[in-house]
């Protein structure tokens, strides 16, 4: 099969593929990218379905956003092969927002791309390591780090004392991003059209891959002239501020997650030593405005904030490493570092226990590993049986943003029974849930009957994802 990055941009490979001529063709990049909005011929913008049942069409093939990833994820491996030889394993980065199934799903593509995963690290969380080693120095105080891509945002508040930094708490959404920036542009353009002529707009003559082009322009000067055949032979003159009261609900939304960040980690915007950014749309003057006003300083400018992930990512593969490829200086630099991470999430179980309003006997979920424990973890929770004579008890594993106690708000990522317990027992034996994460981000979980030493033991990591998923098509598109 032949790959084409189609990248003019330096070391950056757009999240884009595309068949061309035959459909054994596929090409990966700055083309793909460019064919984003002719319907079926390109695929992009599938990482915030990650973890979802979504289906992509690509000419006659149906992929799952995993199978897209992998796609790219293989490209990338081709890549750095070409350069440094075999790769044995990796470290992936996601966004701090990730769920539990995105997480899994993101490894899965991995898997599929013929990469061996060591390690999954936060996005913000590699931008911090990679700005803490490049300082040079020691650094002291609270950091925020700012990672608003293409579709996600992340805010992560972080404690740096030296070379140990400590992660308080990290916010955000998987559905915010440039994508959605782009997409408010075409919206602008179309109503600015509509009022022009009378008329509306066919979608395909101004699209998202226009508008960002039209967006990069605006980040740099006052106004643009969206014109020719694009948009019927029109100009619509775009406004740099037209645009950003078109995004500035979004904008709003970003500083909201700031603040309850900010909030969580108990710590006044006063109290920010440097806002670090990472993600190619904080480069939007509004976006800039924006944390310079909430936080009464402006952001650090002076990092490559499209690589910055990938760099932290790689000096986090040296820190995790055994150090037998790394010089004695950069085992010396990275030895001194020390980090510490958190949970993104709420995770907890259900159990019957008393309504304190009616009284009744309801099922509530109970949070065992609050968001923003540090990592790793272990913590246990203490139930009972409910009844004589039980002999099976019903488990699930619950996530929750906040801590719930209604399982209406939480998402269950699993469940299961432990069964075969001894009969004839009075009510109230004692049960044992403990919920293990280590720094890798694998969830273990243990439900144990106390009494008879019996368990459900389970490990939420790749191998748990039994997917029947025939690959076939993706193997196709995967041929070297």
């Amino acid at each position: 099969e032949s790959y084409d990055c189609g990248n003019n941009h330096g070391n950056i490979t757009p999240s884009c593929i595309t068949l061309f001529g035959k459909e054994s063709d596929c090409r990966v990049g700055q083309k793909a990218r460019e064919l984003l909005d002719l319907g079926r011929v390109a695929i992009g913008r599938f990482k915030r379905d990650m973890g979802t049942d979504k289906v992509y069409k690509l000419g006659d093939k149906e992929l799952s956003p995993t199978d897209c990833s992998a796609i790219i994820l293989n490209r990338m491996r081709k890549i750095a092969e070409e350069e440094i030889g075999d790769i044995s394993s990796a470290v992936v980065t996601v966004p701090a927002n990730f769920t539990n199934e995105a997480r899994e799903a993101t490894m899965e593509a991995a898997k599929k791309a013929g990469l061996n995963v060591k390690y999954i690290i936060n996005e913000p969380t590699a931008a911090a390591f990679y700005y803490a080693f490049k300082s040079g120095k020691d650094l002291s105080g609270n950091y925020v780090i700012y990672d608003l891509g293409g579709g996600t945002f992340d805010v992560t508040v972080m404690k740096i004392d030296g070379k140990d930094i400590d992660v308080l708490c990290s916010n955000g959404v998987s559905t915010l991003g440039g994508d959605d920036f782009d997409q408010l542009l075409v919206n602008l353009v179309q109503k600015k059209y509509k009022n022009q002529t009378g008329s509306d707009l066919d979608p395909s003559e101004y699209t998202k891959v226009r508008a960002e082009r039209d967006k990069i322009i605006l980040s740099s000067q006052s106004m643009i002239l969206a014109k020719g055949d694009e948009i019927g032979g029109e100009l619509i003159k775009i406004t740099r501020k037209e645009f950003e009261e078109e995004i500035s609900s979004l904008i709003a939304q970003t500083e909201m997650l700031c603040e309850t960040a900010l909030e969580e980690a108990n710590i006044e915007p006063s109290d920010i030593t440097e806002v670090i950014l990472a993600g190619g749309s904080t480069r939007l003057p509004i976006v800039r405005q924006s944390i310079a006003s909430l936080f009464s300083k402006k952001p650090l400018d002076d990092e490559n904030v499209d690589e910055v992930v990938a760099l932290g990512a790689a000096l986090y593969a040296a820190y995790k490493s055994d150090g037998a490829n790394l010089n004695s200086a950069q085992i010396d630099s990275l030895s001194s570092i020390n980090l510490k991470e958190v949970t993104n999430y709420c995770l907890g179980t259900i159990a019957l226990a008393k309504d304190p309003v009616s009284g009744e006997m309801v099922p509530m979920n109970f949070t065992v590993i609050p968001k923003n424990s540090k990592i790793p973890i272990k913590k246990t929770k203490d139930f009972h049986t409910l009844s004589a004579g039980q002999t099976a008890i019903d488990f699930d594993l619950t996530q929750s943003i906040h801590e719930e106690t209604d399982p209406s708000y939480v998402k269950i990522i699993w469940n299961g029974q432990l069964d075969g317990l001894p009969p004839n027992r009075p009510a109230g034996k004692p049960v044992e849930v403990t919920y293990a994460i280590s720094d890798s981000g694998i969830t273990e979980c243990s439900y144990k009957d106390v009494e008879s030493g019996m368990s459900k033991d389970i490990q939420i990591t790749i191998e748990s994802n039994n997917s029947e998923e025939d690959d076939s098509v993706l193997d196709e598109l995967l041929l070297d």
